[in-house]
């Protein structure tokens, strides 16, 4: 997982995949933290990303760099705790402007029953469970 985590912080940029009842929805974000052994993304509960992952948790993130892919398939679990929210938060600094470990709006989600796989054009793909 330090792997994937450290691929997804040096690309900058990942896609997350959701879905809106029938439709694909997919949108760039930047917010990835690892704490307590778990990859946590973050975003806000009044967007409509935050409700398309609470009707279906199952999404799929992707991103590119130097010439390999990365896509992470899993379960995103929606965690209140104020230290998740902090940590994220004091990892991505200048989320504090828009958000607050104690708002009612910030969401921080990690990954449950993930699987990451690297692709590239060169090489096998290769994948990580966690």
């Amino acid at each position: 997982m330090e792997e994937v985590y450290r691929f997804l912080k040096e690309a900058g940029t990942y896609y997350l995949a959701t879905i809106d009842g029938d439709q694909a929805r997919v949108r760039p974000f930047g917010t990835a933290d690892l704490f307590e052994g778990k990859l946590y993304i973050q975003t806000g509960k009044k967007k409509d990303v935050s409700k398309q992952i609470q009707a279906n948790p199952k999404v799929e993130i992707c991103a590119f760099m130097n010439g390999t892919w990365l896509r992470v398939a899993g379960t995103l679990v929606r965690d209140d705790r104020v230290e998740a929210k902090a940590h994220m938060l004091d990892e991505h600094p200048s989320l504090k402007a828009m958000y607050s470990a104690e708002d009612d709006n910030t969401e921080v989600l990690y990954f449950k029953d993930a699987t990451a796989t690297f692709s590239s054009f060169t090489d096998a793909p290769r994948t990580v469970k966690f």
